[in-house]
């Protein structure tokens, strides 16, 4: 019995050891992914796939920057400020700090000088019948949020392009790709395979990934109102 109670504290502080060795793995490995990740990024922006960048003929805030690329780097500011995944139906805009894969959208639009609210509710207003709305009502608070309305809107709107992944000089910065479901914005990174990864929010976190694969395409549009 007195060797059992010797032996409990020993197996404690073994535990406690334990423990410890792995919360400062964990903590190491976070300090180290953000520097990894950067590396891995580095080396895929330096591999050569002979794909020529296109600029935007249009730069609408006259920031000095073309449309195509304000609309990529805006989607890549908002999603490195972690927005919370927040599906619920506001007045308008969703407060600050919070979205949706569709907020990823207007917010990079904002970026490079267009209100996509207006233009989306300006377009539902005039064509209401060929928005899948529900029970024919527009809803300006949430009809800008809504991705099928979204994928309406470029489907009319703006070029579209190529859903095969495979042709890799087909997809640009800025771009907008769609899925059943949920949308991305077109990074200008690519992986070691030469496709770009995606800017977007998703129920797990708001990233700027190589995940153009996430789900099936049906939809790969670039912004070409002025």
């Amino acid at each position: 019995m007195d060797s059992d109670l010797q032996r409990r504290p020993r197996r404690r502080r073994h535990r406690l050891r334990r423990l410890a060795a792995l919360l400062a793995l964990a903590a190491a490995f976070a300090l180290a992914r953000p520097w990894i990740g950067l590396w891995a990024r580095a080396e895929y922006n330096r591999a050569r796939f002979g794909v020529e960048t296109l600029r935007s003929q249009t730069d609408r805030d006259g920031d000095g920057l073309d449309d195509w690329s304000d609309l990529m780097l805006a989607a890549r500011r908002y999603v490195g400020t972690h927005p919370v995944y927040d599906a619920e139906y506001y007045d308008g805009y969703p407060p600050e700090g919070h979205g949706v894969c569709a907020d990823v959208i207007w917010q990079a639009l904002k970026g490079a000088g267009y209100d996509f609210k207006t233009l989306l509710d300006a377009d539902i207003a005039a064509h209401p019948n060929l928005y899948p709305l529900p029970i024919d009502a527009p809803d300006p608070n949430i009809d800008f949020r809504r991705v099928v309305n979204l994928q309406v809107f470029f489907e009319r709107r703006c070029q579209k392009l190529t859903n095969d992944a495979a042709q890799i000089a087909e997809w640009q910065p800025g771009d907008i790709v769609f899925y059943e479901g949920h949308v991305a914005v077109v990074s200008d990174r690519r992986n070691a395979e030469g496709r770009p990864w995606v800017i977007h929010h998703t129920g797990r976190g708001a990233f700027e990934e190589d995940a153009l694969d996430y789900k099936p395409i049906t939809g790969h549009y670039r912004w070409t109102i002025e």
